[in-house]
């Protein structure tokens, strides 16, 4: 193996610690710089990591000779400004999601990766829970044929609200936010890797509440404005004909709806939950009941990075990287495309669209 691939970290919030557990056992990655808003989270960090160091601005970061790609774990809001910075300072970039919170912005980003670091830089984007054994091995069954043709999938994500546990959760229901473009990523990526791209969609979205509370912290009890719809419902085409119904909630208190389920000609899915990279995916023939799938694919023992670690195997062997911005880019367009459709009250193609990224095979 190669030197390992130098990573610049921008922004050390909640998110970072699920990154910095697995960048510490990852052998082709290391932690070289960290920067911050509140500069003594960025300490914080480095003294964590050996070899690490806080610097002050993103400025300094994407300009350091140690720094070979950025971790962009800003806000949404900052998504495009942080990893337009450090593509025109050479250096690959990989972020969390959403990959911005406009088409505009996603389609400067690709541009100037592909323009950047004489033979184009990589662009890479979360999420990268698709890569572990859970949802790969779904795919395996579908790609094998198990449930025959696919005909229709659900996926559901449901919740009362962030606030109810973040510190800060504002940026969750301004522009950027809200169910669909947070928690969407992670089911509209693993739908793509199943079932491929999206062609069509409609929906209806709603605002039931002017107003939040966070529930617990030195701020509990602060109210905030709600800027975007918090309940989204929607009906996606894919290439390949199969249909599904998505909804996404920050206004349900409890439910008993499953994650993922994809439906055949000859059998059913059970898929786990994508934001996790593990789980039990259980298949229901035409008799019989639900019985488990042994585990046939996928990054085993993944966690928040892998996709970061895959990005710097790719560019070593020369391959496509699997978490690719242009996967983040369709999933961008048909979440906001699926908004759209919600005020127009109709149906709306999809533009973009994308290849599936090729599977995990188990390690």
């Amino acid at each position: 193996m190669g030197e390992p691939l130098r990573i610049g970290m921008v922004g050390a919030g909640t998110i970072s610690g699920a990154y910095l557990e697995t960048l510490a056992r990852l052998r082709n990655v290391a932690l070289t710089a960290v920067t911050d808003l509140d500069p003594g989270r960025a300490a914080s960090v480095a003294a964590r990591v050996p070899g690490a160091v806080a610097v002050g601005s993103v400025a300094e970061l994407v300009a350091r000779n140690d720094v070979d790609a950025v971790l962009n774990l800003t806000v949404p809001a900052a998504h495009a400004e942080v990893a337009l910075a450090a593509l025109a300072a050479g250096k690959h970039v990989y972020g969390e999601k959403p990959f911005t919170t406009t088409r505009e912005e996603a389609d400067a980003l690709l541009a100037a990766a592909s323009g950047g670091g004489g033979g184009g830089l990589r662009l890479g984007c979360a999420p990268d829970t698709v890569l572990g054994t859970g949802v790969q091995t779904a795919r395996k069954a579908v790609d094998d044929g198990l449930i025959g043709v696919p005909v229709a999938a659900t996926a559901f994500m449901t919740t009362a609200g962030h606030e109810r546990w973040h510190p800060a959760p504002e940026f969750y229901y301004r522009p950027g936010g809200g169910p669909l473009l947070d928690m969407g990523p992670y089911y509209l990526s693993a739908l793509v890797h199943l079932l491929g791209p999206v062609t069509e969609v409609t929906g209806a979205a709603s605002r039931p509440r002017a107003e939040r509370e966070i529930g617990g912290g030195p701020r509990a009890g602060e109210r905030f404005g709600v800027e975007v719809d918090t309940h989204v419902s929607g009906v996606l085409r894919h290439a390949g004909g199969a249909l599904t119904t998505l909804l996404m909630s920050f206004d349900v208190h409890a439910a008993r709806l499953p994650r993922i389920e994809v439906h055949g000609t000859g059998g059913s899915l059970s898929v786990p939950d994508p934001n996790h990279f593990e789980g039990p995916v259980e298949f229901h023939g035409p008799e019989g009941g639900w019985e488990p799938l042994p585990v046939s694919a996928g990054y085993p023992g993944a966690g928040r990075g892998t996709g970061l670690a895959d990005l710097a195997t790719a560019l070593a062997e020369g391959r496509p990287h699997r978490a690719s911005a242009e996967v983040a880019r369709h999933v961008l367009d048909v979440m906001l495309t699926l908004l759209d459709a919600a005020r127009e009250g109709r149906a709306l193609p999809v533009a973009s669209g994308c290849e599936r990224p090729e599977p995990v095979a188990l390690a």
